[in-house]
Order: structure tokens, then C-alpha cells, then sequence
């Protein structure tokens, strides 16, 4: 069981590790790089990125560690690592909150940009960029924060782990 312990962590880790690494390349490369960009760029760029992201490279590490921490924690509770049960719990927490950031407010701005036509007129383009931008710039900050706060919890609670053997 404890080998079990070991895996769901490192595995939760991983997952959060590259949830925080994307999420904060989005915050500090490509939206301040998309700003950049008139309005049909911008839009037309934010529903090619939405539509390819949806694939297993990025469903596995953002799906996977939610069942991964809820079996780490039922394994502290029953006496793996009693000791990083809190962190754990912690880390579950996080990523559970940052999971419903995404699903709650980035999602829907995604789904609602993506029913503006390529071909649309300017005026229909710069409002639907004013009601989107903002927003999702704001939204993706705070789950990137969740995902970074979930790896650090991730990782000390790995290193009681460690340390309890």
C-alpha cells in the first residue's frame, strides 16, 4: 500500500505540476501576447486554442489527479502517511477548486466566444473580445494559483511521506 501512496502522490503532483505550468504560461505569455492582437486575431486565436486543447495531453493531468488524491487521502486515512493526510487534503481541495474555476467560468467564456462567426463585423468582434478578455485573464490567474498551491501541498506532503518511512 505504501508503494500505492507513493504513485497516486507523485502522479497527483505531476498532473498539478503541468496544470500550474500551463495555466501560468497562459497568464504570462500567451494572453499578454494576444493582447497584442486586434480583435479577429485574438478571437479567432482563442477558439483555435480552445478547440485543440481539448485532448488527452491536457484531459489526463487535469482530469486524473482528482480521483488520484480522493484514493491518496483514503490511503493516509487508513494509516499510509498519516502524517501528510492534511496536505493531501489540501492539495484535494485545491485542485478540486480549481477544476470547478475551469468548468464554472473559463468553459462558458470559452463556449460563448466560440459562437462568434470567423466572418463576423468588427463591432460584434471587439464586444465579444471586451466581454471575454478580462474575465478569462482574471479566471486563469486564480487556477493557476489553485494548481501552484496544490503542487506545494503536493510536494511537502510527498516529502512526509518520505520521511515517515
Amino acid at each position: 500500500m505504501r508503494t500505492l501512496q507513493t504513485v497516486t502522490l507523485l502522479a497527483s503532483a505531476g498532473g498539478a505540476a503541468l496544470m500550474a505550468g500551463l495555466f501560468c504560461a497562459f497568464a504570462y505569455a500567451v494572453m499578454p501576447g494576444l493582447s497584442r492582437t486586434d480583435d479577429r486575431a485574438f478571437v479567432r486565436s482563442m477558439q483555435h486554442i480552445n478547440r485543440a486543447i481539448i485532448n488527452g495531453w491536457f484531459l489526463v493531468p487535469f482530469l486524473l489527479p482528482l480521483p488520484l488524491l480522493v484514493l491518496a487521502t483514503v490511503l493516509a486515512v487508513k494509516g499510509h502517511s498519516p502524517g501528510a493526510l492534511p496536505w493531501i487534503i489540501a492539495a484535494l481541495v485545491l485542485h478540486g477548486a480549481a477544476f470547478l474555476v475551469t468548468g464554472t467560468q473559463n468553459v462558458p467564456l470559452n463556449d460563448t466566444l466560440d459562437k462568434v462567426p470567423p466572418d463576423a463585423a468588427p463591432e460584434p468582434l471587439r464586444d465579444a473580445r471586451a466581454a471575454f478578455e478580462s474575465r478569462w485573464v482574471r479566471w486563469n490567474t486564480v487556477r493557476a494559483v489553485l494548481h501552484t498551491a496544490s503542487l506545494g501541498a503536493l510536494l511537502w506532503a510527498l516529502y512526509l511521506h518520505g520521511a515517515a518511512s
